[in-house]
């Protein structure tokens, strides 16, 4: 018997940016995870699944589009045909939805209480799901604290919407411990809530399958679900399935000190070539970064929409509309000694020095910082949005356009000055 767990499906997510894009697919970004969900419900049905989970984060917040709740009623409802149930807890995005609170759910799909924790026997499966959902979007309580012991004789599942002991880039809800999971000696951990795939641990199996269908730039590489393979009521086998309909590529093509333009685009190529074969068939979004000393550095920086242009001719040549290339940096520096140049008299040294004492502080300056707080509260939301204005309140970011200045005055100072 086979067990399908799934999170963080973010149903209709809404797009983030990419109406600054000319030529953006935006139609089919913006169906990518109604698309991923029936992906999801296509697998259990292929795979002949008796049971599917899903961990949380159904829906993306306060999302008041009905449309969104009906495309979840009627892939439920392909599995009530197959005589599939569904059990699935709330996240922190689907407490504050609104669509979940009034909507009708198929008979075949069983929401899990929010108030205490709740187990669901399915005896025909040999299977007991014990768990419960966020009664508001922020739980900061342990809630796995009070989940029951295992039942015995069945395979037991704890389902749950964690961030465990915290993970970068989400918040910490509802921490909790492996100690604590495994005291309940339940077979297998079905969690969500974070977005990259994780096996935390096999005895018993602690798993995030991540997200169903990456939505932005920060959630590269393959999406999809969780099998678990069932032999009695032992888990025979916990496996990956890809299910995502677009695929994020954040591309880093490094830059040699002698490669000129034409070698530079060649690796960029290359680059999104592979991503290209990686993603299978998918719609591939890509951003690209070319980094490092190169003497193709001075046309980049004197003329900064350069790199940009041929790189999205490039994605068009190999993908046409499979291929959506987003933002192009170019993070190239000369490939010169700067070190010798600090230590000249020169107006080239006394550039680096200064530059170099601004980079270094602990802050910048307070005339500096009132500028780009200035700056910040003029910009309208869409430009805030834009990758060019990311260093407006982040002081890594702004250390990084530090240096990327200094790269600009020295391509147009030096020229092809080489080391």
């Amino acid at each position: 018997m086979k067990i399908v767990h799934a999170a963080d499906i973010h149903l209709d997510s809404p797009l983030r940016g990419l109406s600054r894009y000319e030529g953006a697919p935006v139609a089919a970004l913006r169906g990518a995870t109604r698309r991923a969900l029936a992906n999801l419900v296509d697998l259990a049905l292929d795979e002949a699944a008796g049971l599917v989970l899903i961990a949380g984060d159904l829906y993306d917040g306060d999302w008041r589009d009905y449309s969104t709740g009906l495309a979840f009623v009627a892939e439920m409802r392909r599995l009530r045909e197959a005589s599939i149930p569904v059990v699935m807890v709330r996240g922190n995005h689907d407490a504050a939805s609104q669509i979940s609170k009034h909507l009708k759910l198929p008979d075949n799909v069983r929401e899990l209480s929010t108030d205490a924790p709740e187990t669901i026997e399915l005896e025909a499966l040999g299977v007991a799901v014990h768990g419960q959902g966020f009664a508001t979007q922020k739980v900061t309580e342990d809630l796995a604290k009070r989940y029951p012991p295992a039942i015995r004789g069945v395979v037991n599942v704890g389902l749950l919407h964690t961030a465990l002991g915290g993970r970068e880039g989400h918040e910490t809800y509802a921490p909790t411990s492996i100690e604590v999971m495994s005291d309940k000696g339940y077979d297998y951990w079905a969690l969500g809530h974070i977005h990259t795939r994780e096996v935390v641990r096999e005895a018993p199996y602690i798993v995030f399958p991540g997200n169903l269908q990456g939505r932005h730039i920060r959630e590269t590489g393959e999406k999809g679900a969780t099998v678990i393979t069932l032999e009695g009521s032992r888990i025979a086998r916990v496996e990956h399935r890809a299910l995502d309909v677009v695929r994020y590529f954040d591309l880093l093509v490094a830059a040699r000190a002698d490669d000129d333009e034409d070698a530079i685009v060649e690796r960029v190529r290359a680059s999104l070539a592979t991503a290209m074969s990686d993603a299978a068939g998918r719609l591939v979004a890509a951003r690209v970064t070319v980094r490092g000393p190169t003497r193709a550095h001075t046309a980049f920086a004197t003329h900064p929409d350069k790199l940009e242009s041929i790189v999205r001719g490039i994605g068009l040549d190999l993908g046409g509309d499979m291929l959506f290339v987003g933002e192009v940096r170019a993070s190239t520096s000369l490939p010169i000694d700067l070190d010798t140049i600090a230590g000249g008299d020169d107006a080239l040294g006394q550039i680096v020095r200064q530059v170099r004492e601004l980079g270094s502080a602990s802050s910048l300056p307070d005339e500096l910082l009132s500028v780009l707080s200035d700056l910040e509260a003029r910009l309208p939301p869409d430009l805030l949005e834009h990758p060019a204005a990311s260093f407006l309140g982040n002081p890594v970011a702004q250390r990084e356009l530090l240096s990327e200045v200094e790269q600009a005055i020295l391509a147009r100072l030096c020229g092809g000055r080489s080391a």
